[in-house]
């Protein structure tokens, strides 16, 4: 079952569902309505909401889960380098001073650490840029998150980590199934090396410190076009990932709240996060050899579909990762998927998912 940030509420002994908005960051709420963003308040029959750091605050993931955040009771301090409407301070986490100060003038209770550098930014920063940001800025958080006592941490990772060059080539005679307990990892540029690094730090809080850290592992679900395939329309390629190895924004932002709230019970995890794929492993080398004829026995008039609105299916798929242990531990389920395209394509609606030939990341245009 996938998180929902309209929750039952219990009144009076009854549930009803109510879509709940973000308090003021100095808003009282009484403990019968409390949901998963408050915490009791020194036994007094009181509620404040957890204050939360969201680094990345103003990237794309930042933009939709700030405000799920908001919905959900948290408040939410955002940080990047780069201004944005859910960010409230510039700056970037690899300076240790600042964010000190941010942690002790907000009293942050817990942190989301969706900031990084991402694999475009390779032709555009140095590697040290990606130590500094992606290494080093994540040791500052957790360090600062511990002594100040916190309970839970939430890492953004990439499943960009998992894919050796072996496996970007696809030369394997069937598909890669990729699960948490693939490996040996070895990833192929310096945003994989420094992604994992930092998930290692993740662990270290936890084995050594025990700070609760959960690494979530995000698929892609970047709007813009992919840089290193043009043979398929942007919408087209999307709906066609949706099948092995994307998911929507908003269904990463879900997943986020979902590992706020359960990171202390879960101590230390690592999730893949991705759309659940109809496949299963017995259809691995089928789907290298012919992966349309995959898909039509799972989705039979998909082939129709996709001619009427002049798409493709893929002929070969390479790799599929299974987001199953998020779904068993987590209990968090993304709501779309490749049946939610079809569907939308049958009634002629909208794609279930955002696409954004021209968007440019926020620090890419505060830096022009």
């Amino acid at each position: 079952m996938s998180h929902r940030t309209d929750e039952s509420i219990y009144v009076g002994g009854r549930s009803s569902s109510r879509r709940k908005p973000g308090p003021r960051a100095n808003q009282r709420v009484a403990l019968p309505l409390l949901g998963p963003g408050f915490r009791r308040d020194d036994g007094l029959g009181i509620g404040l909401p957890m204050r939360i750091l969201l680094t990345g605050s103003s990237g794309w993931l930042g933009r939709f889960l700030a405000p799920m955040l908001r919905a959900a009771g948290y408040a939410v301090t955002g940080l990047d380098v780069a201004p944005g409407a859910d960010t409230d301070v510039i700056g970037s986490v690899a300076d240790r001073c600042l964010v000190d100060r941010v942690f002790g003038e907000h009293g942050i209770e817990a942190v989301i650490h969706g900031g990084a550098l991402h694999k475009p930014d390779i032709v555009r920063y140095p590697a040290q840029a990606f130590v500094d940001v992606n290494v080093t800025g994540t040791l500052n958080l957790l360090e600062a998150a511990r002594a100040a006592g916190h309970d839970r941490f939430v890492f953004t990772s990439t499943t960009s980590l998992m894919i050796t060059e072996a496996i970007r080539a696809e030369k394997a005679r069937e598909a890669v199934w990729l699960d948490e307990g693939s490996g040996p990892l070895a990833p192929r540029n310096i945003y994989g090396v420094t992604k994992f690094s930092a998930e290692h730090l993740c662990r270290l809080a936890h084995l050594e410190r025990g700070l609760a850290c959960v690494v979530l592992r995000t698929a892609r679900f970047f709007p813009e076009e992919d840089d290193t395939h043009r043979e398929l329309s942007g919408p087209n390629n999307k709906a066609n990932e949706l099948l092995y190895r994307r998911l929507t924004v908003e269904d990463a932002a879900r997943a986020h709240l979902v590992a706020l709230e359960k990171a202390p019970a879960i101590g230390f995890g690592t999730f893949i996060l991705s759309a659940p794929t109809p496949f299963v492993r017995e259809d691995c080398a089928a789907l290298k050899a012919d992966a349309a004829a995959v898909i039509a026995r799972y989705f039979p008039d998909a082939a129709a579909l996709y001619a009427r609105q002049g798409w493709t299916l893929p002929k070969s798929i390479g790799r599929v990762y299974d987001a199953g242990l998020a779904e068993r531990l987590l209990g968090f389920r993304s709501e779309t998927g490749f049946a939610e395209v079809l569907a939308a394509l049958r009634a002629g609606a909208p794609m279930p998912f955002a696409h954004d030939a021209s968007y440019v990341s926020p620090q890419e245009v505060a830096r022009a």
